[in-house]
């Protein structure tokens, strides 16, 4: 048996919780509930859930607040957070793992297996969700990038391009570095397409900050600061140079 405590401000969306874990998910007890900062330190000092619940906006104050009162906090959490386009990509820049309100029974059980396998995310991780859902329209600094074995937080800056490998994807990085991600291209092409990062192709994705040059000969492609060169699709080829005399005037 699993012990859970849920962190959620709204009466609705935690009762709902309450009974979908008690109807669905029989093997995890929810042995405590608070709708605040807080009530939830008050509860955490005297007891740990196996799993805690955790929303992000809470009208006290956030899921961090609690956190950072808690450093050593040995629960699994899952963060349950409302739909919306910031909070979403945030996670995603972070690499951590959420729940999306309203969320269907097979959200909420892969959110449970993951948090029964998952590593807590650490410091840095949770800093990147932090400081991307605080300034949700400036650009982030960093981003965390799930290898096969690891995650590894690298700067935006120092990202290159990225190349398309079957659904997974290469990272290139200045110096020379290459990280191999478990993700698709297009994933990322969706997360940086507001940070100077444009796909060029259907397996090319590209800092634009990095671009030397378009040659329009051998069918148009892109000469990279680093003296790489990226293809360019037909279809992408007026959209690269526009955007290029855009930066370049």
């Amino acid at each position: 048996m699993l012990t859970a405590i849920i962190i959620e401000d709204m009466a609705d969306a935690l009762q709902l919780l309450k009974s979908d874990l008690a109807s669905k998910h029989p093997e995890i007890k929810v042995i405590d509930t608070a709708q605040s900062v807080v009530e939830a330190a008050k509860l955490l000092r005297k007891k740990q859930p196996d799993i805690l619940f955790l929303d992000i906006m809470l009208g006290d104050g956030t899921g961090f607040d609690i956190l950072e009162i808690f450093p050593d906090l040995r629960s699994k959490i899952i963060f349950v957070t409302a739909s919306d386009e910031y909070a979403i990509r945030a996670f995603k820049f972070a690499a951590i793992d959420y729940v999306l309100k309203p969320y269907s029974d097979e959200d909420l059980a892969t959110a449970i297996t993951r948090a029964k396998e998952q590593i807590e995310p650490n410091k840095e991780r949770l800093d990147i969700l932090k400081k991307t859902l605080a300034a949700p329209e400036s650009k982030p600094d960093k981003i965390s990038l799930h290898t096969l074995d690891k995650i590894i937080i690298v700067s935006l800056d120092t990202i290159v391009r990225c190349e398309a490998d079957n659904n997974n994807t290469v990272f290139y990085l200045n110096e020379g570095r290459k990280i191999f991600v478990t993700k698709t291209l297009k994933y990322f092409a969706e997360m940086l397409s507001s940070y100077d990062f444009l796909r060029v192709h259907q397996s090319h994705l590209v800092n634009l900050q990095c671009i030397s040059a378009f040659i329009k000969t051998d069918g148009g492609y892109l000469l990279l600061k680093n003296k790489e060169t990226v293809p360019v699709s037909v279809r992408k080829k007026a959209e690269v140079i526009e955007i290029l005399d855009r930066m370049h005037s």
